[in-house]
This record gives C-alpha cells, sequence and structure tokens, in this order.
C-alpha cells in the first residue's frame, strides 16, 4: 500500500493526486493507473499488487525496494512531486528447502539429525531460519 499526508491545498481543494513509482531502470517513473487511481481527491493511500510491481513498465525484481513519488493536483496545477520515498521491499515466502536427508549415523535414543540445501528461491530476502 502506497500511503500520504494529504498537503495543504494553496487555496484551491485538492482535485487528485499524481502518483508514480520508480522502474527497474532506477530512473524512470510511471504511474500504475489501473490500481493507483489518480482522480480521488480525498483518497491518500492506493494498494498496488506486486504482480503489478514485477510486471511491465516497472518490471522489479525480488528483493527491490519501492520507491514512490506523488504530487498533488488542484484547479491552479500541479504541485512540485515529493521526494521519493521507500517504505516497502517486494519479498514473498521462500520455496520450501530441497534435499531433506536423515542422517541415521548420528541418530540416537533421543535426536536425529537432518541436512538439507537451502531452495534456490529464497522468496527476495535472505534466509534467516529454518
Amino acid at each position: 500500500m502506497i500511503a500520504w499526508i494529504q498537503p495543504d491545498n494553496g487555496g484551491s481543494i485538492i482535485t487528485g493526486y499524481s502518483i508514480t513509482i520508480r522502474q527497474s531502470d532506477l530512473n524512470t517513473f510511471s504511474a500504475d493507473l489501473t490500481n493507483c487511481d489518480q482522480s480521488a481527491s480525498t483518497i491518500t493511500t492506493c494498494t498496488i499488487p506486486v504482480s503489478s510491481l514485477r510486471n511491465s513498465p516497472f518490471s522489479l525484481e525480488w528483493g527491490s525496494s519501492v520507491y514512490v513519488k506523488v504530487a498533488a493536483i488542484n484547479n491552479y496545477g500541479t504541485s512540485e512531486v515529493s521526494s521519493e520515498g521507500n517504505g516497502a521491499v517486494i519479498t514473498t515466502t521462500p520455496d520450501a528447502p530441497i534435499s531433506l536427508v536423515e542422517e541415521t549415523s548420528l541418530k540416537t535414543k533421543s535426536s536425529i539429525s537432518l541436512t538439507w540445501s537451502p531452495a534456490p528461491f529464497t522468496g527476495g530476502a535472505v534466509i534467516i531460519d529454518y
């Protein structure tokens, strides 16, 4: 979810917002008009599915930070664009570990020993525990 605080309206009611998200080229910002309607003047949040961020035009990889800029629009025009905000990283749950094997040579009456290999896909973040 992208959220912002409604700014001062400058003497004219805010009629909408311009919300842009940085693409994978790290320079270009584009709007997602399907999931983040810019014409809503009273709404200060929008939700963009990860699937949209992973596809064109954004093409963000797993583990990428999401950078957003917002500008307010009123009858006098469009405000200056906010500085880039970054409050999200695209992550998901990792795949299950692979090649799980019991090490029978280390088995005792009260314990077993297991080994495995990490999954090739980590979900975009470092695996911190099993």
